[in-house]
């Protein structure tokens, strides 16, 4: 059983008494120790508490959490991950006998997502990799130009997480065999994967400007202008900037902004457009790159097909939902149409 302090908590008929602030303090530390980052679950519940105050735990209600679930910060998709959220910290405090029952409201069904990720082209890619070495100029950068730039590379050369790059180490580059490290802080196993000759000499490159001895201070492999490990904010924060002053923006029906995150989307379509143009055989390539990209399942990257370019998305959603369970590799007309991406 986790530890928990009791030092201003109360047991009252073999029960702990303990309040929201206390016990989602305790509940972070708890993932924390488990490998999580748990940072938007943090945000998560450091919201709820301000929504419902710092009532102790078995004084928490259904209609308190329902009023917190259907607030404007909450939108159809994110109400079913934040209901699990709150399901999973009220049932580890159930368990160390500090609720008596679970304060929720009834689920609701998951509404299908429709957001569609953006894909980057390859001059988009470029400009923002030529922008990147003015937009972080300024004083008091956090991040600075070859940092910056450095990352991008590395998230469109291997499609990783941007948690993934961001929490690698010095030790996880072998720079001699091309391989790099990924010790997942999730349930998923840790991998090894190669690179190729580009991001070897950005890699280096790097390293020989910003590894040095009078300015680390973490041991991760990309660092702030101080030489601290970046946080996830400030990486998030920079990009947006630099998306923006690069002139790069969604023209179509979805409002949300191109992200970070759609980097990993753009590694996959432009690798699986290049090997089909190529003539690989796709049946083994996905698996391959299904594996590459950290995927439990070997058919994990097939979905990527559908995130073609924009100005194909339409024609691809035509012809790949006529082919119901067929291997998309048997559709004549798929086929023909890919041929031309």
């Amino acid at each position: 059983m986790y530890p928990v302090a009791t030092q201003g908590r109360g047991l009252q008929s073999g029960r702990l008494r303990m309040r929201l602030r206390e016990s989602i303090q305790d509940y972070v530390g708890q993932q924390r120790i488990a490998g999580l980052t748990f940072a938007k679950g943090e945000q998560t519940l450091a919201s709820f508490h301000n929504h419902v105050g710092n009532l102790l735990l078995d004084d928490i209600r259904p209609q308190q959490v329902l009023s917190f679930l259907d607030g404007p910060r909450t939108s159809a998709i994110t109400w079913p991950r934040k209901y699990n959220l709150l399901r999973n910290f009220f049932l580890f405090w159930i368990a160390r006998q500090a609720m008596r029952s679970l304060p929720l409201p009834p689920s609701r069904r998951a509404t299908p997502q429709t957001f569609v990720p953006y894909i980057y082209s390859r001059a988009e890619i470029r400009h923002l990799l030529a922008t990147a070495r003015t937009s972080q100029s300024y004083k008091g950068c956090i991040i600075d130009a070859p940092t910056l730039r450095t990352y991008l590379i590395l998230l469109y050369g291997t499609g990783i997480l941007i948690g993934e790059a961001r929490r690698l180490l010095r030790e996880d580059v072998d720079f001699k065999k091309r391989l790099i490290t990924i010790r997942n802080a999730r349930l998923q196993p840790s991998r090894q994967i190669p690179f190729g000759a580009d991001l070897l000499k950005a890699l280096r490159t790097y390293r020989t400007s910003h590894h040095r001895k009078d300015r680390m201070k973490d041991p991760h492999f990309f660092l702030t202008t101080e030489g601290y490990a970046i946080k996830e904010t400030n990486m998030q924060h920079t990009f947006q900037k630099l998306r923006r002053k690069a002139g790069i923006a969604r023209h179509d029906d979805i409002p949300q902004a191109p992200r970070l995150h759609d980097f990993r989307y753009t590694f996959a379509v432009h690798r699986l457009t290049a090997w089909h143009k190529h003539g690989a055989e796709m049946n083994r390539m996905i698996p391959a790159l299904s594996m590459y990209m950290g995927y439990v399942k070997l058919g994990g990257a097939a979905r990527y097909l559908r995130l073609t370019p924009e100005r194909f998305r339409t024609q691809l959603n035509m012809l790949s939902s006529r082919r119901g369970k067929r291997r998309w590799r048997d559709d004549p007309a798929l086929m023909r149409f890919l041929s031309k991406l």
